[in-house]
């Protein structure tokens, strides 16, 4: 949908990116912290060079969403509510299966603590929304935010002020 109203922007996917940073990932409190910090670094790096970054990660913990903040000037958290239920039902992994049989203890929101954010900029309720209806609200949330701008979305594609969507 960005790129649809004009807007560039790099996805720092982290189910992608384990793979290839942690090929054999242990989910320790070490390895998140450190993951974490690679995806705010990456993060940070491609918007000083002036590309768009959107984090999509689960970011467990209001630490790492904190230091994204602190390390990118433009930043903006949108908070994907999604109840326990409703993640179970839409489990196209079965990670919530697997967390029930104990065959893994690490998944954020059954095993690991998730920290909920306090003030994100956007908030989508999934419960209540179409995955479509979420993604046109967190498109309204950055134009109001400043993130796009209706009157000059072509040349702010060729700008170089980065900016960043952590979602």
């Amino acid at each position: 949908m960005l790129s649809e109203q004009g807007v560039t922007a790099a996805l720092l996917n982290s189910a992608r990116l384990r793979r290839v940073l942690t090929p054999r990932p242990l989910y320790t409190d070490e390895e998140r912290d450190w993951f974490y910090g690679v995806l705010v670094y990456l993060a940070e790096h491609l918007t000083e060079s002036g590309v768009n970054v959107a984090i999509c990660a689960t970011a467990p913990r209001r630490y790492y969403r904190a230091t994204a903040r602190l390390h990118i000037e433009k930043f903006a958290e949108v908070f994907v509510d999604c109840p326990e239920a409703v993640c179970r039902l839409r489990d196209p992994k079965g990670l919530w299966k697997k967390a029930d049989s104990g065959e893994i203890r690490n998944l954020p929101g059954a095993g690991v603590l998730y920290e909920k954010p306090t003030q994100p900029e956007i908030h989508i309720e999934t419960a209540r929304s179409s995955v479509a209806d979420g993604a046109c609200e967190v498109l309204r949330g950055l134009e109001v935010l400043g993130f796009i701008d209706r009157a000059h979305r072509r040349a702010r594609k060729r700008s170089s002020d980065g900016k960043v969507i952590f979602l």
